[in-house]
């Protein structure tokens, strides 16, 4: 006997339900919203476009969740109560389809309700979540006008932070920059199929050599191991931003480089294109897999070692030890918008700790007269400056060798005062903007 088909409205609340449980998952338990994606059991049931649907409106309403809920607040005389956490995730998601998605009315709020019937003891909650919603959806210009986009999208900690350390105009544009899907960038592994790839891969080339394609290119591929070049090992996905500090490092030909903190790869992979004979250094074997499958890939190598870089006893005569150190990522959240709701300031301070131990084993492990470059994706002060401030107080033997706007591509507005890099994802805003990178260079002395 054959099974009749789902209808459309089945699956689409199917996929809503996944949709809510990932909030759950981000908001709740704080797991990283892409392992909890990549985890999900029910997932592998949707159809690829349910799939593709799920991955959006879960990354919608988290990129605009602060913005989302002053605007639900705008809609209901008092909060909803903390058992009915569920339906406050209900609102949120279809608020994000009426408000950033453009997804039809009747299409938001009729699968909204339905998910709200289908939860154990939240069913009297139909009305309210129907009457919310249709209000959002014939009020939506009017309640958006009510709450200014950008700063409303963030938690108060983060935006606080950024007016402290940027100045409230800039603090103002990288929180307006987090608002759009970021373009898709590309590193090459051989320089000269630049203009060949860019070509195949509908991109453009940025300074520097990295390519770059618009986020709502029609020919971009839904899966990237379909995109020509993949198969060949011809590119890896790599942010414009994420890029530029192995290009600090001048000509890596036959030079000892030490990646620490490696996974997933990406610099490893820069790194060993470029001629330099790498030791990828990771604590997490499962990670170290996934870089090694990346070198594969790509026909490229490395030695890839499972080990804590602070215990590590290998001999410190590397002539680069290069660290990306784990940090907030606060300055990817273009592409990673549950960030901002996953960290707090106790996660910075917690994190500064553990970078210091970092800063002094990459020290240890560099060879006199050799190069330390530190680097973070991250946007707090904290992380970046502050740290190095704090290593070059700890290390005499340490000096910073300052970087100059030929060495970043003629793109003055990413250096510091003091030679460091520090992008915002506002800067190259016509271009698609970037990540938010910091990184120091700092030689060891003889």
């Amino acid at each position: 006997m054959k099974t009749k088909p789902k209808s459309a409205a089945t699956r689409e609340v199917s996929a809503r339900g996944v949709a809510l449980d990932l909030l759950a998952r981000v908001l709740e338990q704080k797991r990283p919203l892409e392992e909890a994606f990549e985890r999900h059991p029910d997932l592998p049931k949707l159809e690829n476009r349910d799939r593709q649907f799920v991955r959006a409106l879960t990354s919608a309403t988290l990129r605009h969740l602060g913005r989302i809920d002053r605007i639900i607040a705008l809609c209901m005389e008092r909060p909803l109560p903390n058992k009915a956490r569920a339906v406050t995730d209900i609102l949120r998601l279809g608020a994000a389809q009426l408000l950033v998605l453009g997804t039809p009315a009747h299409a938001a709020v009729d699968s909204a309700v339905a998910l709200t019937a289908q939860l154990g003891g939240a069913a009297g909650y139909k009305g309210l979540v129907n009457a919310v919603l249709r209000r959002i959806a014939g009020e939506g210009e009017a309640l958006l006008a009510q709450v200014p986009p950008g700063v409303a999208s963030l938690p108060d900690w983060l935006w606080a932070s950024w007016v402290w350390t940027y100045g409230e105009e800039q603090a103002a544009k990288i929180a307006g920059a987090l608002l759009d899907e970021p373009p898709l960038d590309f590193s090459v592994k051989r320089p000269a199929e630049r203009a060949q790839w860019a070509e195949a891969l509908h991109a453009r080339v940025m300074p520097g050599g990295s390519l770059r394609r618009a986020a709502h290119d029609p020919e971009r591929p839904q899966r990237l191991d379909e995109a020509p070049g993949f198969a060949e090992g011809a590119w890896w996905v790599q942010d414009f931003a994420a890029s530029l500090p192995v290009k600090l490092l001048g000509d890596l030909v036959g030079k000892r480089v030490l990646d620490l903190c490696a996974a997933p790869g990406g610099k490893t992979m820069q790194l060993a294109a470029a001629g330099a004979i790498v030791t990828a250094l990771d604590r997490s074997e499962d990670r170290l897999q996934r870089l090694q499958q990346n070198l594969d890939r790509l026909g490229l190598s490395a030695e890839c070692a499972a080990a804590d870089a602070t215990r590590w006893d290998a001999a410190g005569d590397f002539d680069i030890v290069l660290l990306d150190a784990p940090c907030s990522s606060t300055g990817t959240l273009r592409r990673h918008p549950d960030v901002a709701w996953l960290k707090d300031p106790r996660d910075i301070k917690k994190l500064a700790a553990a970078q210091n131990r970092l800063i002094d084993a990459a020290v240890r492990l560099t060879r006199p007269g050799g190069t330390v470059l530190y680097c973070v994706c991250s946007l707090q002060p904290e992380e970046g400056p502050e740290r190095i401030a704090a290593a070059l107080a700890r290390h005499e033997s340490l000096r910073r060798a300052p970087l100059t706007e030929a060495e970043v591509f003629g793109l003055r507005e990413v250096l510091t005062p003091e030679g460091d890099l520090r992008t915002l994802p506002c800067h190259l805003a016509s271009e698609g903007g970037m990540d938010g990178f910091y990184a120091a260079r700092l030689v060891k002395a003889d």
